[in-house]
């Protein structure tokens, strides 16, 4: 069951997910544009809450709004059903979002070191992009990053607005094992495992701080809407801030 929320807008569609979450559809085309619009609704979402507001979930072209039914059920918002009544909160909502870029996102500078020892395959990805491993650095250190979603792992944040000449294929065969920290390109995104796992991407660096921390209140460093910005460091200073990280 689909709901269309504005006239201008018809491939933005509400649709239930289960008793206790509702979604929200941005079409099916990964933007920048469709990703601000997504961002500044889960802001406004937070801002003006409705009764039973539980959390949400960002990802490239969706939001998802997760709820305690009886509570909404309960509240005033026009409506019989949970469909409805959030369906005629986010239309009334949606005519509030400023429709602007997301420029004052919160801004994460991540410490690489692209030394070959941790990027095994940044002369695989040279070679793919045509240019030289220095060239691949540059390109990927000089990029404004937008955190799409977090996935696969727990902080695993997907990165988009990657220089397209340096996307690459993922790796035919999967490691078994990718160390913690890792920055990998997978596609036309890049982004950093979390934790020590299997893993795909093609690994071009790494970085020494925590990206996931199960004992903070929040444990993903990254979060969605975030931006994300890479600053290169040699060795000395990655064993430096290693050193300083749990």
């Amino acid at each position: 069951m689909t709901a269309n929320l504005t006239a201008a807008e018809p491939d933005f569609e509400l649709y239930f997910l289960s008793e206790r979450a509702i979604t929200i559809q941005f079409g099916d085309s990964i933007c920048k544009t469709t990703f601000d619009k997504l961002t500044q609704l889960n802001r406004l979402i937070y801002e003006r809450p409705f009764i039973g507001l539980e959390t949400t979930l960002m990802a490239y072209t969706t939001l998802t709004v997760f709820y305690e039914p009886f509570r909404l059920l309960s509240s005033e918002l026009e409506g019989k059903t949970c469909l409805e009544k959030l369906s005629n909160y986010i239309h009334t909502l949606y005519q509030t979002v400023p429709h602007r870029t997301n420029d004052d996102a919160k801004l994460i500078e991540i410490p690489v070191c692209y030394h070959r020892s941790f990027g095994l395959d940044l002369e695989e990805v040279a070679r793919h992009a045509k240019c030289s491993t220095e060239q691949v650095i540059a390109m990927h250190t000089e990029a404004i990053y937008a955190v799409y979603m977090i996935g696969f792992l727990p902080g695993f944040a997907y990165l988009g607005g990657m220089n397209k000449q340096l996307a690459t294929p993922r790796k035919p065969s999967p490691r078994l094992s990718v160390p913690v920290g890792s920055v990998g390109i997978g596609g036309e995104q890049t982004g950093i495992y979390p934790l020590t796992s299997p893993g795909g991407w093609q690994l071009i660096g790494r970085t020494p701080i925590t990206m996931f921390n199960i004992e903070k209140d929040q444990p993903s460093l990254l979060q969605p809407g975030n931006k994300v910005v890479f600053k290169p460091i040699a060795m000395e200073e990655f064993h430096h801030l290693a050193s300083t990280f749990p």
